[in-house]
């Protein structure tokens, strides 16, 4: 009998608990109910392939860890449309919640973006609207091609708005000025003009019963709005992190203009000015970052490799362009070693930078022994190699009997090349370090060892090689 009156004690006791406890924190079955996970990935600047590129990421992150809604922090002037028809796709495979938060701004792309998500908050000072598709530069395009985008672009938002209210209209609004929005007997927008909301104006509600024009609400921050969404405390937040390459390529993608017009102009330097070598590859470097920086978006994570193409291109340079200036060689030369010490470092990404044994001396010890090898066997090999078979069967056993800068040019001219050193001589063109100078009218082959040389520059021949004359400046 005891038994039984303490069990009614204990039921009667977990009752009054569950009576007592905080809504907030129970579920449908009276269960407390776990925080939701909630995913924040920016949309910042125009829209384009960064952007793309930082919203895949993001929303492939969001679903790795199990993310109960998404919002996308949006301040955008617009942008390409089909990146933006790719974004639409991209968001259209999160399983949970999404959700804009159009703070500060959300045109154009940004609209069509917003209007994919579930819901749509606003800063207090945030807009939304003019989503009119015009050309890459900004200009209105044909009239009978932008009937069909429009109409095209119409249909695809009523298709995704199905069951969000006047979604549709609005957004339809935003995009053809012959559209005239009227709900019941109030024109919002008349015929001739594109629409763009306020947030207290998609805020307004119309319609029996009453429902919001666009917006699900006004919050001052995101943290207000998953407040007013989800209750206080009963949320969890996690940042995506843009990566130092993505913010690179965005930055990019914004100066690219820029980066066309100076391009152009090294290149119509070097075709005016020819034998300069390097304003021609500096305006080949620029247009490729015109066309191909957007995927410098997806090079975070491969820094040692960028470090070791960097000292390889330095060390190009230094043979190829400045033989004898030696700063580039070195500069490449330890940038190389510096990436092949990083790569073996067991350093974590995101993480500070800590100078231990365990991040660099096993990995020091490892490029040591490594050099140190190859020393040694480049040692043995210049050693014994020459004296070997197989030395024999890789180079001829016999010189070629007439040089290089002789084949071609008649014999008594060939025989004349030999009782150049000595001579003054002209520089016919630049020698950065190679060209061709001119002795008594007629042009020869030669190349300087030290520095660069102007055409018209004095030079007096010191030698010859295969390939041509040596020649360094002459004083007057």
């Amino acid at each position: 009998m005891f038994k039984r009156a303490g069990t009614f004690l204990l039921l009667f006791l977990s009752a009054v608990a569950l009576a007592g406890a905080e809504p907030a924190a129970l579920g449908a079955t009276g269960v407390a109910a776990a925080k939701k996970s909630v995913y924040i990935i920016p949309v910042k600047g125009e829209i384009a392939k960064p952007v793309l590129y930082i919203l895949r990421r993001g929303l492939k992150e969001a679903i790795e860890q199990k993310a109960d809604a998404v919002v996308l922090d949006m301040s955008t002037p617009g942008g390409a449309l089909d990146v933006t028809f790719d974004i639409m796709e991209a968001l259209g495979k999160f399983p949970g919640e999404t959700i804009t938060y159009v703070n500060k701004e959300a045109m154009s792309a940004g609209a069509f973006i917003s209007a994919t998500t579930g819901e749509i908050y606003f800063t207090p000072d945030g807009v939304i609207g003019a989503a009119a598709p015009v050309s890459s530069s900004g200009t209105d395009i044909d009239a009978t091609m932008k009937q069909k985008v429009v109409s095209y672009l119409k249909a695809r938002i009523r298709a995704i708005s199905e069951g969000k209210g006047f979604r549709g209209q609005v957004i339809s609004a935003m995009i053809d000025a012959d559209y005239e929005l009227k709900i019941g007997d109030t024109v919002i927008k008349p015929k001739g003009e594109l629409l763009s909301l306020t947030a207290s104006e998609a805020s307004k509600t119309y319609g029996e019963p009453p429902h919001a024009l666009l917006a699900a609400g006004i919050a001052k921050d995101i943290d207000a709005l998953l407040a007013k969404k989800f209750g206080a405390d009963n949320y969890t937040i996690r940042r995506f992190e843009i990566t130092w390459s993505e913010g690179a390529a965005q930055y990019l993608t914004a100066i690219a203009p820029v980066l066309l017009g100076l391009g152009l102009l090294a290149l119509f330097i070097e075709f005016k000015m020819p034998g300069h070598g390097w304003i021609g590859g500096l305006g080949v470097l620029l247009l490729a970052l015109v066309f191909f920086g957007h995927h410098i978006a997806g090079l975070s994570g491969h820094e040692p490799v960028l470090v070791f193409a960097l000292g390889l291109v330095l060390l190009a340079v230094e043979i190829f362009f400045f033989p004898g200036v030696f700063v580039l060689a070195a500069s490449g030369v330890l940038l190389m070693l510096g990436s092949l010490l990083w790569a073996m470092a067991d350093l974590w990404p995101n993480q500070p930078l800590a100078v231990s044994g365990d991040a660099f001396v096993q990995p020091l010890g490892s490029l040591a022994l490594g050099l140190g090898l190859a020393v040694v066997a480049a040692a043995v090999l210049l050693r014994y190699l020459p004296k070997g078979w197989v030395w024999d069967r890789l180079v001829l056993a016999t010189a070629v009997d007439v040089a290089a800068q002789t084949s071609g040019l008649a014999p008594e001219v060939a025989g004349g090349v030999y009782s150049l050193i000595g001579r003054r001589a002209t520089a016919a063109t630049a020698l950065r370090p190679s060209g061709q100078v001119e002795i008594d009218g007629r042009r020869y082959e030669a190349k300087v060892e030290v520095g660069a040389l102007d055409a018209g520059t004095p030079v007096i021949v010191r030698g010859r090689n295969d390939f041509g004359l040596i020649v360094e400046r002459s004083d007057p």
